[in-house]
């Protein structure tokens, strides 16, 4: 019989042997699960890949995935489209690009991006959500959320980040938006004068000028909105809250050697003491 199907019968004996052993490759089964449980399946084998390596395991990244395939595990999210709009014309200073796409920088609290993003919740509520996110590594520096895209919850997300920016920033800052009403607005640009901070502004209708904040909405929106029920505004306000945080501390990155944002700062400010 082995003969007519053309299998080696060293290879039969093999085989038949395992039958009933114990799964050589539990041990990293269980081991990859909990990564991806933990990361509540925003991980796909690159990261897990990543952050095996950091926790000092050896391993190749395609037995992860295979693993991972084997496990039926798989990063997929829900993914859809939204976008607030809060340009309405020339309605006070238009800064110019300084940016100019120049989104790379290695230096900490050199070029800063923000802007403002739109939530549906539970009834008729909605959540506008206004980062400040430092370019160097990624990380949010301020965050101001609320039911109505005022100025003064924009103000409070530029109110959390200058501290920092006064403590920590070892070149002039500069903060790049789009041409929303809130930034050519006078105590946005008064404020940011005050504090010597430069500020830079995308092309009319060009959201590519800003796309390392776009990029983040929609990393935010894909690993921890879409695809879920609508939830009361209190409710969602904490998730991003929650999120947020594990994205600064936790969720790593390739472009950041496998870190954190925050723990990449941390090592290159170690490195350079």
């Amino acid at each position: 019989m082995l003969a007519i199907i053309e299998l080696p019968e060293a290879t039969y004996h093999y085989h038949r042997g395992r039958f009933g052993l114990e799964d050589p490759d539990l041990e990293w089964k269980t081991v990859i699960r909990s990564l991806f449980e933990k990361h509540e399946g925003r991980y796909g084998y690159r990261r897990i890949h990543l952050e095996l390596k950091a926790q000092g395991y050896i391993i190749n990244h395609k037995k992860v995935q295979r693993l991972l395939r084997e496990l039926k595990l798989k990063c997929v999210k829900f993914i859809r489209k939204s976008r607030y709009r809060s340009y309405k014309g020339n309605v006070g200073t238009v800064a110019k690009n300084r940016l100019n796409r120049r989104f790379h920088t290695s230096h900490a609290l050199q070029k800063l991006v923000t802007d403002v993003t739109e939530f549906k919740c539970t009834g008729e509520e909605k959540l506008y959500l206004s980062p400040v996110m430092d370019l160097y590594n990624g990380e949010i520096i301020g965050m101001g959320m609320s039911k109505r895209p005022t100025l003064d919850f924009v103000l409070d997300s530029l109110h959390q980040a200058l501290p920092i920016i006064g403590n920590r920033a070892a070149y002039r800052t500069t903060i790049h938006s789009d041409q929303g009403w809130h930034y050519q607005h006078r105590l946005w640009v008064k404020t940011l004068k005050q504090n010597g901070i430069f500020q830079s502004m995308s092309r009319k209708a060009t959201c590519a000028d800003n796309a390392a904040m776009e990029n983040f909405f929609g990393l935010l929106k894909q690993e921890m909105y879409y695809g879920e029920a609508l939830v009361p505004y209190e409710e969602l306000k904490l998730n991003i809250e929650r999120y947020v945080h594990y994205y600064n501390h936790e969720r790593i990155k390739q472009k950041l050697a496998g870190m954190s944002p925050v723990n990449y700062r941390i090592h290159a400010s170690q490195l350079a003491a």
